[in-house]
């Protein structure tokens, strides 16, 4: 069955703040790196190659996309915008610009950061989603963690609101 599929992912793990660098500037750490390397692989695995990824303009979201991205099968065919309104975004804004994409787009990616992610999918979730990727989402997610949505692809993203999807999976690469 045809069907609309957002992933909604938390960057993977930054370097620490420390009160030097501003907070949008912080890198990726050695580790978050690799985590970003494994996502691609992942959601490649996982069939979830997205026809649009929205990401934050922090840095550590952007380097997330571009090592992910070194992984993803066809990442030349896939659109990108960098999204200003990502960084500090709330579940609304994130929504907002769902209702942008256009009707041609399969599966979405959206790269930003907590709690906003976890929010957005418990948010969207409906009834019928999986209870432990629900209970997961209403807590928080970890760096590197995607939570995945569906509905049916006559479903157009500019209906996307509360309850207007299946939670179907949250998924962490190790």
């Amino acid at each position: 069955m045809p069907r609309r599929r957002l992933v909604l992912l938390r960057h993977a793990k930054a370097e620490p703040g420390r009160g030097v660098v501003v907070d949008d500037r912080r890198p990726l750490a050695l580790n978050g790196r690799k985590q970003a390397g494994r996502v691609g692989m992942a959601l490649t695995a996982a069939g979830l190659v997205p026809d649009l990824a929205l990401v934050s303009s922090a840095l550590r979201t952007r380097q997330t996309w571009d090592l992910a991205s070194a992984h993803l099968d066809g990442a030349s065919g896939i659109e990108l915008q960098v999204r200003d309104e990502l960084y500090e975004a709330s579940v609304g804004d994130v929504l907002d610009l769902l209702r942008e994409v256009p009707p041609a787009m399969g599966t979405v990616l959206v790269i930003g950061h907590e709690p906003t992610m976890a929010a957005t999918a418990s948010y969207l979730a409906a009834e019928g989603s999986d209870d432990a990727a629900l209970a997961q989402v209403r807590v928080g997610v970890p760096t590197a963690t995607y939570s995945v949505l569906e509905t049916a692809a006559d479903r157009p993203w500019s209906d996307w609101g509360r309850a207007a999807a299946r939670l179907v999976h949250v998924g962490r690469p190790s």
